[in-house]
């Protein structure tokens, strides 16, 4: 089967979309399968083709105030405005977000389900994931196992059905860490450290604008 996979996440380096991606993969062996990171570098002709004619498309990408980063958005425009070749294509997504609620990305779910509907294709499924900025941490833990379980069951529902070209309820998980030990290792390891880059105090992140 022609898979292909759109990371639309903006970050130069590593990112979840693309480890979100490392782990579906490891599910599609056997088939055709591209990818092609949208936000980073401008597509060839040939590569567009190549995305116009798959059977199944794949999009993983971070959240952005409730929606889609503009990188991404612009080349959801540009693909929507090329058409497809292949209008029997099957649509999958992958979103991730910094909120510990997966549901947080039901609204992106759902702009990908009416884009779906506006270019002409099937509608599979969305797995949305909370907790992204945590995932990188527990890449060494395989899925299914500890705070990767939940995690692991949803790649499991969704490989499935990307496989047998099904369609699914949407799926909202996120690690299973407690909430609050999230919201302390998120505090210290991530947006304190990101806040003294940027030279900003700790109170400054509590500051409350009136």
């Amino acid at each position: 089967m022609k898979i292909c996979i759109i990371n639309g996440s903006p970050k130069t380096a590593k990112s979840t979309s693309g480890l979100l991606i490392e782990y579906l993969t490891s599910f599609l062996k056997g088939n055709e399968v591209v990818t092609y990171n949208v936000c980073k570098t401008d597509l060839s002709q040939a590569q567009f083709s190549q995305i116009q004619s798959s059977e199944v498309l794949i999009f993983a990408f971070p959240l952005y105030v409730d929606s889609l980063n503009s990188g991404f958005l612009r080349f959801l425009v540009e693909l929507e405005n090329r058409g497809f070749s292949n209008k029997n294509s099957t649509v999958y997504c992958m979103i991730n977000n910094g909120f510990y609620e997966g549901r947080q990305n039901h609204v992106a779910a759902d702009i990908m389900r009416n884009w779906c509907k506006a270019v002409g294709l099937t509608y599979g499924q969305t797995l949305g994931i909370g907790a992204g900025e945590m995932l990188p941490f527990f890449k060494d833990i395989p899925l299914g196992v500890g705070p990767n379980k939940n995690i692991g069951i949803a790649f499991q529902e969704l490989s499935h059905n990307i496989l047998c070209l099904s369609q699914g309820e949407d799926l909202f998980t996120s690690p299973n860490w407690p909430r609050f030990l999230w919201k302390i290792a998120s505090s210290y390891s991530f947006w304190y450290p990101k806040a003294k880059k940027n030279g900003l105090k700790r109170r400054r992140l509590k500051h409350t604008v009136k």
